[in-house]
C-alpha cells in the first residue's frame, strides 16, 4: 500500500474510511524503525454512546497499530498537524466530517449561518497546515451528500459545507480515495 504525500479518504459511515487510514499507518510504522505515527482523533464524547464507541475505536486502534500516538484535537487541526508532522511522522486526522461539526457548533450559530458558508478563517488555515505538513498526512472525512436532500435548512446548510470542505481538501491532497464496502476506489492520484 503506497505512501502518498497526503491522501484524503472519503466514504459512507462503516465503509472502511478509518481501517484504510489505519492500515496505511501501519504499513508506515512498518517500513523503518525511525517512523513514527500520529492520530489526530477530533471526536467530542457528548453522550454515553458517543463515549463507549470513542473507547471502542482507542482500543481497537491500539490493537491494530500498537505503535501509533493519539492525540484529541476537536478543533485546532492546523496547529495540531504542524505540531506533529515532520519528515519521519505520519499523521492521520480522522475525522474532518466531525471537526466540522464542532466548528459549527453550537446549533443557534448554524440557524444563523449562510448556507454552505465555512468559517473561513478556520478553513484558510486548515488547508494552508496541509500544504505546509513536512510529513505524510491522511485525512478522513465522509461523503454525505449522495443520499435524498435534506428536509432541514440547517442539515442542508452542513452537507453543502461539507461538500464544499471535501472540494477544496481534494484540491490540495495527491490522492483521494473512495471507500464502498471496505474496498478503495481512487479518485485521483497525482504521485
Amino acid at each position: 500500500m503506497p505512501i502518498h504525500p497526503s491522501e484524503l479518504i472519503l466514504g459512507g459511515q462503516k465503509s472502511g474510511k478509518s481501517r484504510r487510514a489505519e492500515q496505511l499507518a501501519a504499513t508506515w510504522l512498518a517500513a523503518a524503525p525511525a517512523h513514527r505515527a500520529v492520530f489526530i482523533a477530533t471526536a467530542q464524547p457528548w453522550d454515553a454512546e458517543m463515549r463507549q464507541r470513542i473507547a471502542r475505536h482507542q482500543s481497537d486502534r491500539a490493537e491494530r497499530v500498537p505503535g501509533m500516538l493519539t492525540v484529541e484535537e476537536p478543533l485546532h487541526l492546523a496547529e495540531t498537524i504542524a505540531q506533529h508532522s515532520r519528515p519521519d511522522t505520519l499523521v492521520v486526522v480522522d475525522c474532518l466530517t466531525l471537526w466540522l461539526t464542532n466548528l459549527l457548533m453550537p446549533a443557534e450559530f448554524i440557524e444563523n449561518m449562510p448556507p454552505a458558508h465555512i468559517p473561513p478563517a478556520q478553513v484558510a488555515i486548515f488547508l494552508e497546515a496541509i500544504t505546509q505538513a513536512t510529513g505524510p498526512l491522511v485525512l478522513v472525512g465522509n461523503e454525505i451528500g449522495l443520499g435524498v436532500i435534506p428536509m432541514g435548512r440547517e442539515v442542508r446548510a452542513f452537507v453543502d459545507a461539507l461538500g464544499s470542505l471535501n472540494q477544496q481538501v481534494a484540491q490540495r491532497c495527491q490522492r483521494v480515495t473512495l471507500m464502498a464496502a471496505g474496498l478503495p476506489l481512487t479518485l485521483k492520484d497525482a504521485a
